[in-house]
């Protein structure tokens, strides 16, 4: 299967006469951006969503109009949004050199009303691509996405984080129906069976609309339970039988004291089991735990953490972090935690415990990926992981 890794231009490539091509993708049709280099008219044309074969023919006539030779490289790029990965996978195995970029990376015009078109964005596209490949390292952000097979890993963990909410969002539904007539949700048993016997401020019954619309969310609500009660049986079983290396850090995870098996299962697929770390401050960085400083002269002030990272991990590690406070009081961290910012405001606590946050994850995947226990953590007996 093809592994889908940023795309870095090579020399050997650039030197070579290239043509170069920006997608703008959208739902119907998609516009493509063709140049052969800096200071030329770019040729603009659009194809139906989705059509590969008339990306192959756009890219054929490209090269004609320009005059590269039928085997001249291909250097492309296109924004990470709603169609994934897809597009860049089948770019690859056409031989096309494809980055995927992130699209909050992309600079844009502060000085007045920006006017924002298809057109000009494929025509911004194209003008960065050229940069980038002639070496200007800062001009964007490239993704790095998951294979195939990686990325349908992620689908377990995140179908039960969706069932969560989902759940979550019928329950505060049916409170709030219910505070609409000053009543309270009745704790255990069955709700569509209770809401007959309930009454409002006047003694008289809800009316029978209200009733029918309670059954019905109570009923969803039961459906949504038992779809996740499947989905953690499915999980347990893929911890108990998978043999593969991914499923193995989730293993060894769950050998530290505070780490459950939602925390480990989502720091591995979402992280630890596919990515290749440089050094710390990519951790960091991939979690949007990282500052975001606004100095100029003498004044400086932070602005809080970038956010710019996975979304998913960084949640889940804000609320390791606090749980690990109460499960590995004697750790390192707990111990730098409490002398920092233990004795401090609420404030200063919930600010501290980003930066707990931070150091826990990089705690965590040197762990995974050296076996070094977290100085002065606690490990589970082998009888409860």
């Amino acid at each position: 299967m093809t592994t889908v890794t940023p795309i870095r231009i090579a020399h050997e490539i650039t030197d070579r006469p290239a043509l170069f091509l920006a997608f703008e993708l959208s739902v119907n049709p998609w516009q493509l951006g063709f140049t052969p280099g800096a200071a030329q008219r770019p040729r603009e044309r659009n194809v139906p969503a989705r059509n590969r074969e008339g990306v192959r023919e756009e890219m054929r006539r490209a090269k004609e109009r320009f005059g590269l030779p039928e085997d001249a490289p291909v250097i492309s790029c296109d924004e990470a949004g709603r169609d994934g990965f897809w597009l860049h996978r089948w770019l690859v195995t056409q031989g096309v050199a494809n980055c995927v970029v992130d699209s909050s990376s992309i600079e844009v015009n502060r000085r007045h009303r920006r006017a924002k078109t298809d057109r000009l964005d494929g025509q911004k596209l194209l003008t960065m691509l050229l940069r980038h490949t002639a070496g200007e390292r800062k001009v964007w952000r490239i993704v790095r996405g998951p294979s195939g097979a990686e990325e349908d890993r992620r689908q377990l963990h995140r179908a039960l984080t969706t069932v969560k909410r989902d759940r979550t969002r019928g329950i505060n539904r049916i409170k709030g129906l219910l505070a609409a007539q000053g009543l309270v949700m009745p704790h255990g048993g069955d709700c569509s069976q209770q809401v007959e016997h309930l009454r409002r401020w006047d003694d008289t019954p809800l009316p029978a609309g209200l009733r029918h619309r309670l059954r019905q969310e109570w009923e969803h609500g039961t459906a949504l339970t038992q779809r996740l009660a499947q989905l953690e049986a499915e999980r347990r079983a893929v911890l108990q039988t998978a043999e593969d290396a991914v499923t193995k850090k989730v293993q060894q995870l769950l050998r530290l004291k505070g780490i459950g098996i939602n925390s480990a299962w989502l720091f591995v697929m979402e992280c630890f089991g596919w990515r290749a770390f440089r050094n710390r401050k990519a951790v960091g960085a991939l979690r949007g735990l990282t500052p975001t400083p606004d100095a100029s002269g003498t004044t400086a002030y932070e602005q809080g953490i970038a956010k710019a990272g996975n979304a998913h991990s960084r949640a889940m590690a804000l609320e390791i972090a606090w749980g690990g406070l109460r499960f590995q009081p004697q750790s390192a961290l707990t111990q730098w935690y409490q002398q920092r910012f233990g004795q401090g405001s609420s404030r200063l606590r919930r600010m501290g415990i980003v930066a707990l946050a931070r150091k826990l994850l990089i705690a965590l995947w040197r762990f995974v990926e050296t076996g070094v226990v977290p100085d002065g953590a606690a490990l589970k007996a082998a009888g409860r992981r």
